[in-house]
C-alpha cells in the first residue's frame, strides 16, 4: 500500500513565488498594455494602477480588452495588497463574462493569499473548467489549497500536473520534493 506523507520541511506557501494569470495583451503604446506588462511583474507601483484604470476610463477598449483589463488591474491591486480593490475588479470582469477563466483564477489566488484554501478551490476549479492559459499555475494553486486543507493526494496529484505541464517552472518540482510516496 502506497501512503503519502509530508517531509519535516515547510509547508507549502503562496505569494510571489509565483506569478498571477494575466489576461490578453494589447496595442504596444496604450495604457491597457502598460496595466498587462504590470500585471506580469509582483513589484508593481501605484502609477501601474493608475495606467490601468486610466486605460479603463480614457481609452476605447473593446469588450473582450476591457474585460482583460478589469482582470489586469485586479492583479495589480493584488500585487499592492490591496485585496478589497482586486476582489471588486475581478467580481466587474466576471460581472461582464462570468466564464473568463482568468478572472476565476486571479479570484482563487487571492483567496490563496487570504489564507482562505476552502474558498480559493471552487474558483480554481472554474478557471480549470475554463481553460485558463496557466494550467500549471491553477493546478499549482488547486495543490497548494489542497494541501492547506489536508487533501495529500490531490495536492500530490496536482502539483505532479503543474509539474507535468511546466517542466521549466521549478516550483511545482520543489514542492514536489517534500512528499515522500511510500
Amino acid at each position: 500500500m502506497r501512503t503519502l506523507t509530508l517531509t519535516t520541511a515547510a509547508v507549502v506557501t503562496f505569494g510571489s513565488a509565483s506569478s498571477p494569470s494575466q489576461a490578453i495583451t494589447f496595442s504596444v503604446g496604450s495604457l491597457a498594455s502598460a496595466c498587462y506588462s504590470a500585471s506580469l511583474e509582483y513589484n508593481v507601483k501605484q502609477v501601474d494602477l493608475e495606467n490601468c484604470t486610466r486605460a479603463l476610463d480614457e481609452e476605447p477598449l473593446g469588450f473582450d480588452d476591457r474585460v482583460a483589463t478589469l482582470v489586469n488591474r485586479g492583479i495589480v491591486r493584488m500585487n499592492l495588497n490591496d485585496r478589497l480593490g482586486a476582489d471588486r475588479d475581478f467580481d466587474a470582469a466576471l460581472a461582464m463574462d462570468g466564464k473568463e477563466p482568468e478572472a476565476w483564477l486571479n479570484k482563487g489566488l487571492l483567496r490563496l493569499r487570504e489564507d482562505k484554501a476552502g474558498e480559493a478551490m471552487p474558483l480554481i476549479q472554474h478557471a480549470i473548467d475554463a481553460h485558463t492559459i496557466r494550467p500549471a499555475l491553477a493546478f499549482y494553486a488547486r495543490g497548494v489549497a489542497n494541501e492547506k486543507l489536508g487533501n495529500l493526494r490531490a495536492a500530490y496529484a496536482d502539483l505532479t500536473q503543474a509539474r507535468d505541464i511546466a517542466p521549466g517552472w521549478k516550483l511545482p518540482a520543489q514542492q514536489l520534493a517534500r512528499y515522500q510516496v511510500r
